[in-house]
């Protein structure tokens, strides 16, 4: 249990960044992309969201990394819009678009505190870059109420350095994607040209938040980092350059899980590359590469056939049966 010192600190922190990202969202600049629309008046831009937070569904999600699912679960809440839209996303139904119900600060809290009561292990805020100014908000509301379990930040790794900078003393574990590392597959999937630049800051700053590991505590995750790949079909030589970057310019202790769950989305089901899942070998070389580098601390996943796509159509979207 967080104490009432810890917490008291933690609601400063929301309110000092509070005033921040509220500046930041009149101008907009949460993201690297700084559209500059003054969501606060209706304005959109990219993320095409306003001033509001928009979820699609808060639940236990068991599929995530084990110390951050262990046995009660992540206490996941599914934001909708992404600052990326990647044309593969397996989340695409609620990446690629405003789906979802309008929440306030309010209710955001209440659904922490509900996940809380559940008994997950944490509470996951997935893709809640663009909503992270009202994210803030919710979590000081939350604390209020006795919320006590680790905040964990699930993004897709394009971060802006000011609102990562915000979050200091807010955020326990960070869950950055790295996707890219080579400006051809960058220009290819229609990413922003600067991506592995500015996920290379955002993540030395995440680091030097809270450090280059995982701090466990009865085998669950409550401060540190893990850094996703996701291995592309026909694009290893991308992950190749992933491990790289990282190993060169962030840190060889950082926990990395690699991702063989590459599934063809309707998007690019006829791409020639993005048409197939990953082949064995494929994902067998990056695994390989990164054990070359000097990393040691790896999540690592089988190659099947297996579809496991969410169907956020669903009351309960990864129940596969």
């Amino acid at each position: 249990m967080e104490g009432t010192s810890a917490s008291r600190n933690r609601r400063e922190r929301c309110e000092s960044a509070r005033r921040v990202l509220d500046k930041a969202m009149r101008n907009c600049r949460l993201c690297p992309r700084r559209c500059g629309v003054d969501r606060f008046r209706g304005e959109r831009g990219f993320c095409g969201l306003d001033d509001h937070m928009v979820v699609n569904c808060a639940l236990p999600h068991y599929g995530e990394e084990p110390p951050l699912s262990g046995t009660g679960g992540a206490g996941t809440i599914f934001f909708s819009s992404c600052n990326l839209r990647c044309p593969y996303c397996q989340n695409h139904q609620i990446s690629h678009s405003v789906r979802g119900r309008p929440v306030s600060p309010d209710e955001l809290a209440d659904m922490m505190l509900h996940l809380q009561e559940l008994g997950c292990h944490n509470i996951e805020f997935v893709t809640g870059t663009p909503h992270v100014a009202g994210i803030v908000r919710g979590v000081g509301r939350a604390l209020e109420q006795g919320l006590s379990l680790p905040l964990v930040y699930n993004c897709g790794g394009y971060e802006s350095a000011e609102v990562v900078e915000c979050l200091q003393g807010i955020i326990d574990v960070y869950l950055p994607d790295f996707k890219y590392g080579e400006t051809e597959v960058i220009r290819r999937l229609g990413a922003p040209p600067d991506y592995a630049e500015r996920a290379l800051a955002a993540l030395k700053i995440m680091i030097r938040q809270v450090g280059d590991g995982l701090i466990l505590r009865d085998d669950a995750a409550y401060g540190g980092i893990i850094v996703r790949h996701l291995v592309l079909p026909g694009m290893v030589d991308n992950s190749l350059a992933v491990m790289r970057l990282l190993a060169r310019h962030v840190s060889k202790s950082i926990p990395l899980s690699l991702m063989a769950q590459y599934t063809p989305m309707p998007l690019v089901a006829d791409d020639p590359l993005l048409g197939r899942r990953v082949a064995k070998d494929e994902y067998e070389r990056v695994v390989n590469e990164a054990i070359a580098l000097g990393f040691e601390y790896l999540f690592v996943q089988q190659v099947d056939t297996v579809d496991k796509i969410p169907d956020f159509d669903k009351t309960a979207p990864f129940q596969w049966n």
